[in-house]
């Protein structure tokens, strides 16, 4: 989990000559991460023991699993040993202590841990990356406040001094700068003695998708949740139910893979796609329609079949409510045929890195045409790319955002491709095995 990272020499070379014939790759991506960090929360507040299956084991989720036992839940995690980035996790709620929680870089840690805080005996201390002290935190800490929890600090690090029995009650935030304010509130609710009632009050709010997702696995879970009144969630305490939790593959991980096929007018199919499913990762079929390609689910597997390179088609689109698909659409606007206008993403100065400023500068620095807007970015068509250094600023998603250029313009050196092992450990390795199989060298 705190490997040094290494450099991938396997983009040391080119990677895009030119396709004299369509090529096909099959896939398979491990477990949601989304879905994994939320069923843990979920199980650490349960009345009786619960079994993830198909988990993700990457550094998100690991931090997930190290900030629960820090807090005094029994997390155990076996490692799938044909798929080492899934993993079975066993869960036995023990109640809650104080302690130290690293957060990493990830914001479901950073987010949904402090609210299971409130319900320790003592005080919990939180820090992590040094980039992840500039995330937003606020909202979140400002709404445990309200509900007469003692917050000190309102961004990384700070400390929450929970007294065991918090009240809960009708709380106002603004989570314009992330939903995980809000979802990191409602996973703790059944536990909070009167629950939880959050009104979102700002302007905005990005990525719904997740809210719904928390929602619903709530409900799964055996919580009432009430949602009719609009931008305000109600759930009423009560027991959470254990049990067997089945993890869905990642769909946001997969995306990068078919961004290939789209990029290069190959066909990659990803394994045991969803038919219905609350991921916004889902939402790339449409966008790859749109942009020209062919997608089909037949029987549980997705196939995308890219048009003929040079032909990809740009596309506007507001991508408010599924801002973690921007590096990868990103990608394949930059080798699009037309402009592009990807908006409503104005949150994203606040992930990671500054996703917005770093895409426009790295797809620039390649001879890219890209500009930021005021919520998003404008992509043209270039037909100059050229190999550079490709910065990941520590960012899993532009690792794989220049790996997607990458098989288009050759001599992209990607930095630091094990960040990706932040939510796809072994993406290197998937990658290498796709291009492989598409025919690349």
């Amino acid at each position: 989990m705190t490997e040094k990272p290494r450099p991938f020499k396997y983009w040391e070379a080119p990677l895009a000559p030119p396709l004299h014939k369509p090529f096909k790759a099959t896939v398979r991506v491990p477990g949601s991460k989304s879905i994994t960090n939320r069923a843990l929360v979920l199980a650490a507040i349960a009345e009786n023991p619960t079994t993830i299956t198909g988990a993700l084991w990457s550094r998100d989720t690991q931090l997930m699993a190290q900030a629960l036992k820090r807090i005094g839940v029994d997390v155990q995690a076996e490692p799938d040993p044909d798929s080492p980035a899934n993993a079975t996790i066993f869960v036995e709620p023990t109640g809650f202590t104080g302690g130290t929680v690293d957060c990493g870089l990830a914001g479901t840690v950073m987010r949904f841990v402090p609210p299971l805080a409130a319900l320790a005996d003592g005080d919990v201390f939180f820090d992590g990356d040094e980039h992840a002290r500039q995330r937003p935190m606020k909202g979140i800490l400002d709404g445990l406040r309200a509900l007469g929890i003692s917050v000190q600090g309102d961004s990384l690090p700070f400390k929450v001094s929970g007294n065991g029995s918090p009240m809960g009650g009708m709380v106002e935030i603004d989570a314009s700068a992330s939903s995980q304010f809000v979802s990191g509130l409602l996973l703790a609710a059944p536990r909070f003695a009167q629950g939880i009632t959050v009104r979102h009050i700002g302007e905005t709010l990005p990525s719904m998708p997740h809210i719904e997702m928390t929602v619903h696995m709530l409900r799964q879970a055996g919580a009432s949740v009430d949602t009719t009144t609009a931008y305000q969630w109600s759930v009423a305490p009560g027991p959470i139910r254990g049990g067997v939790v089945r993890v869905e593959p990642d769909l946001s991980n997969a995306t990068p893979f078919l961004a290939a096929a789209a990029v290069t007018g190959s066909t990659v199919q990803v394994k045991d796609w969803p038919t219905t499913t609350t991921q916004p990762g889902d939402a790339i079929r449409n966008i790859l329609e749109r942009m020209g390609c062919t997608v089909s689910l037949t029987d549980g597997d997705l196939t995308v079949t890219g048009p003929k390179p040079g032909s990809l088609q740009g596309i506007e689109i507001d991508m408010s409510d599924i801002g973690e698909l921007t590096p990868t659409v990103a990608a394949m606007a930059t080798v699009a045929n037309s402009p592009s206008a990807l908006t409503g993403i104005a949150h994203l100065h606040g992930h990671e890195t500054d996703r917005l400023q770093a895409l426009a500068t790295e797809i620039t620095k390649i001879g890219g045409q890209c500009s930021e807007l005021p919520d998003g970015l404008a992509i043209k068509p270039s037909g100059s790319l050229h190999g550079a250094h490709w910065s990941t600023y520590d960012d899993h998603r532009m690792a794989t955002t220049g790996a997607i250029i990458g098989l288009v313009a050759p001599g992209i050196k990607v930095e630091n491709i094990e960040t990706t092992a932040k939510t796809l450990p072994g993406f290197d390795r998937m990658w290498a095995d796709m291009v492989q199989e598409m025919g690349m060298p």
